[in-house]
């Protein structure tokens, strides 16, 4: 027995042996130009010779399995499409005449054969009666089944599975495994913000991705009445070739399971030119490739769409839909109907038996999408069809000027304004109107902090500036976790004569991102006056649109810098001059911060930002005396800090003598009552420590008597704990007491994951900053992992600034994001002697963006000081990096 066990194994080992090499040759074809389907199905091929012999060799060594059992191919491998590092879906199917807990072992070791010939196996058993119900809470189980292929084994059990089971599975339960189905698709969509237009895709998983290929394949499955027609499938289907090589190329190079079209793999892709044969790619860089990608992604996401739009409504929907149409007047050339847009039939004409259609004029193709963008409907597939088609007589019937501008602006004041531009964008009627868009359209911008493509940016930058109307109706949605600011900055939106004018500036803000000037802010600007003429906007209209086109990064730049600092407002508001322009330049600021990443908008940073707007608009209206007012302001604070301590009023302003007024009108009464009461306990201990936990951001504040490196030796402790610093700032009074407070991120979450640690985090940094613990001793026990290869490059920039600040000179530090950075920075700027007054903290994507305001023996930075300093930073920085 032991001698045919080991000859057995041998056998074994030598189909994983042969296995190995038909995957090398199946490699091999692939780098020599073998398609996408043509790997799968190679792969595929090799599979099921690979799992039928070790079936066969399975049923020899038990006879147990001969009977009653058929192994099925399921999922992916059941469509014939494993990818070269796909898992693979095995269903051990079962009569009620098997006993399952006999069987079970020799089945389990057919699945540990295939892991020890390093495939990676997801397998299933299930007798045939268990096959026969849909179960919404696994309902994968039921969708993978619908793919099925008999590998191996009883061959008239699997007839009652595909015969029998399978369709009476799909019929009765079609309306429930259809509409679980929908749900898990838009649940799937919703992770990735609705949209496909992503920097870096997943390009299986997002929206127009490999799965909405079979979504489709199943939707039709499951409704065979639903046929695309000819047209629509060829360019389905050539978009599925591309995603099957393009994935098969991420698989390979990535010799794993991963679907993210990464920076690197992008460049890598556009070099090879993959899925791009017989064009001419000598001067082919990634941007232009990704937009073939993104072609072929639309029109999957296209072909989804339609599916979905032509299966049933839930009576939730139409209601909703139901209630929108009612706001609408009929309108001559279309209709709409449980959603869908119809235009009315084309007639025919008197001249030469020419047929009129509706998709020919204009005007009614404009107020099309002004419905669209008041109603939130879709264009039903036919008139979709009949506008793209008349794309040319649209462009020779158009007019342009005032009447253009009517039409357009409806468009643009409609809540749900970003639906119907995109859906103008993929016809090619929004470049019919404003041809300086297509330089952007699926434009890739590397900058590691942005999320989406130029283009998708821009509408969900409009989708933001609408979602504001709704948070200031008080409805409920996405917008309640941040309903106070939205409320705040809704109300603005409110108060706008032009409201139109921002959301056209909105569209326009980053049309000179196609052209590589290196100012695209300016470039956008000259193109907007184009777009202008051709509207005839009046001249005071066309000047808030440039305005504001050519200041819309003013408002990020200066919230940089300290808000508090009257210099920072009087420079911001000479930028923005109007009262006018302020208010738009705000709301534009907070809804593009929201459209870079969906966690790019902080409370804090809309906080800040809601300050600096106020203070701006104190500053334009000249209607409050900025030193005067503050200070007023900051007495009313002491009197209400003095009321929450009773009989300690001297104590309390004694504490407060020499304190900034940032300091004072940034803390609530209750904030400084905790800070003065930390300050009375300096006599029992010299470090005091108010640490606030919270899941997104939390905040440690340090009250302490002042001391050399005592910031630069914080910043470290919080980083040896793996603590990524978003802000911090420094304060002291006359007895010189200081009130550090930092906002950090728990990197690790190690706070998150572990309640115990919170104690023992504090007590660390006590230990820390009361020099129990040298900081280098908690430095050297810190986790260092292999650093990262930055996606984007960040180039290290040193400046300063003696105008910026009346009191401080300002230093400011761009470089790339990597741990120290900040404590590196912190304590050469110690070791100069130079006092850091207030610090502002902040990181995009990779590049950290950190502001200092600096004095030295209370007075600016000579130059000769700054020259030191700047040469002493960049090699800090060097070391910090090496």
């Amino acid at each position: 027995m032991q001698a045919d066990e080991s000859t057995g194994s041998e056998v074994r080992g030598e189909f994983g042996r042969q296995y190995q090499r038909r995957m090398l040759e199946i490699r091999g074809a692939f780098a020599t130009g073998a398609s996408g389907t043509q790997t799968i199905a190679a792969r595929t091929a090799a599979m099921d010779e690979l799992v039928t012999r070790l079936w066969r060799s399975a049923v020899e060594r038990d006879s147990r399995l001969a009977e009653g059992i058929a192994l099925l191919a399921i999922g992916g491998y059941g469509r014939r499409e494993l990818f070269p590092y796909s898992d693979v879906d095995l269903l051990f199917l079962q009569d009620a005449r098997v006993v399952e807990k006999e069987v079970k072992e020799a089945i389990r070791r057919v699945g540990q054969e295939m892991w020890d010939c390093g495939i990676r196996v997801s397998q299933a058993t299930r007798k045939l009666a268990e096959c026969e119900r849909f179960s919404e809470d696994n309902a994968e189980f039921t969708l993978s089944l619908m793919d099925h292929r008999l590998l191996a084994g009883d061959a008239g059990l699997y007839a009652q599975l595909a015969g029998e089971t399978v369709p009476k599975l799909l019929q009765r339960g079609q309306k429930g495994i259809t509409a679980r189905l929908v749900e898990l698709t838009r649940e799937r969509h919703a992770k990735y913000g609705g949209t496909l237009f992503h920097l870096e895709p997943n390009i299986k998983d997002c929206p127009g991705g490999l799965r909405d290929v079979h979504v489709c394949g199943w939707l039709r499955m499951l409704d065979g009445s639903v046929v695309a027609d000819g047209s629509e499938d060829i360019e389905f289907r050539h978009a599925v070739e591309f995603l099957r090589l393009v994935r098969c190329f991420l698989h390979y190079r990535h010799e794993r399971d991963d679907n993210t079209l990464d920076w690197q793999a992008q460049d890598v892709a556009a070099e090879a030119a993959v899925g791009l044969k017989g064009r001419d790619t000598q001067k082919l860089d990634a941007a232009y490739w990704m937009r073939f990608y993104f072609r072929h992604a639309r029109s999957i996401e296209r072909s989804l769409k339609r599916l979905i739009e032509d299966l049933p409504m839930p009576k939730s929907a139409r209601r909703i839909l139901l209630k929108r149409e009612r706001g609408v007047e009929p309108q001559a050339g279309f209709r709409i109907d449980h959603g869908r847009i119809l235009l009315d039939p084309a007639v025919q004409g008197y001249v030469a038996g020419a047929r009129r259609d509706v998709a020919h004029d204009p005007e009614i193709v404009l107020e099309v999408f002004a419905a669209i963008a008041r109603t939130g409907c879709r264009l039903g597939r036919e008139a979709e069809e009949r506008i793209s088609q008349a794309l040319p007589l649209l462009s020779a019937n158009l007019e342009e000027g005032p009447a253009l501008w009517r039409r357009f602006q409806a468009v643009l004041v409609g809540r749900y304004a970003g639906d119907a531009l995109r859906a103008m964008h993929a016809l090619g009627i929004l470049e019919l109107l404003i041809p300086e868009f297509h330089g952007i359209d699926a434009l890739v911008i590397r900058d590691a902090y942005h999320r989406y493509t130029v283009d998708e940016h821009t509408f969900v930058l409009i989708d933001t500036l609408h979602g504001l109307e709704e948070a200031q109706g008080g409805a409920k949605s996405e917008w309640a976790s941040r309903a106070e600011w939205a409320s705040r900055f809704g109300a603005l939106l409110g108060e706008l004569p032009h409201a139109s004018v921002l959301y056209l500036m909105a569209l326009l803000h980053d049309t000179g991102k196609g052209r590589s000037t290196g100012d695209h802010a300016r470039e956008s600007a000259k193109m907007a006056h184009g777009v202008l003429a051709r509207l005839e906007l009046d001249q005071y209209e066309s000047d808030l649109v440039t305005g504001l086109i050519a200041n819309h990064l003013e408002m990020s730049s200066a919230l940089r810098r300290d808000i508090f600092d009257a210099e920072t407002v009087r420079a911001f508001a000479g930028k923005v001059q109007t009262p006018d322009l302020l208010r738009m330049l705000t709301l534009f600021t907070y809804a593009d911060i929201n459209a870079v990443h969906p966690d790019a908008l902080t409370p804090w940073k809309a906080e800040n930002l809601w300050r600096l707007y106020m203070a701006t608009a104190n500053y334009l209206d000249r209607s409050v005396d900025d030193e005067r007012v503050g200070a007023q302001e900051a007495r009313e604070l002491v009197d209400r800090v003095s009321a929450l301590v009773p009989n300690q009023r001297h104590a309390v302003a004694e504490f407060l003598e020499g304190l900034p007024e940032r300091y004072v009108l940034t803390r609530s009464p209750e904030q400084i009552r905790t800070h003065f009461r930390m300050a009375e306990r300096l006599g029992e201990d010299r470090v005091q420590l108010d640490f606030r936990y919270a899941p997104s951001v939390s905040e440690l504040t340090v009250v302490t008597p002042d001391r050399a490196l005592l910031f630069a030796n914080m910043t470290g402790a919080l980083a040896a704990w793996g603590m990524n610093i978003v802000t911090a700032d420094a304060f002291s009074n006359r007895n010189g007491i200081v009130v550090d407070s930092f906002r950090f991120t728990d990197t690790f979450r190690t706070l998150e994951m572990n309640a115990s640690e919170h104690e023992r985090f504090v007590k660390s940094l006590h230990d820390v900053m009361t020099g129990a613990v040298p900081l280098e001793k908690l430095l050297s026990g810190r986790r260092r992992g292999r650093r990262k290869t930055p996606k984007v490059v960040v180039e290290t920039r040193v400046e300063f600034d003696d105008v910026a600040s009346s009191h401080s000179t300002l230093l400011e530090v761009i470089a790339q994001d990597i741990p120290g950075l900040l404590r590196a920075l912190s304590l050469t700027i110690a070791a100069h002697g130079h006092n850091i007054e207030v610090a502002l903290i902040d990181t995009e994507g990779e590049t950290a963006i950190d502001v200092f305001y600096l004095t030295h023996e209370g007075a600016k930075l000579e130059k000769r000081q700054q020259r030191a300093l700047r040469a002493a930073l960049l090699e800090a920085m060097e070391e910090n990096a090496g």
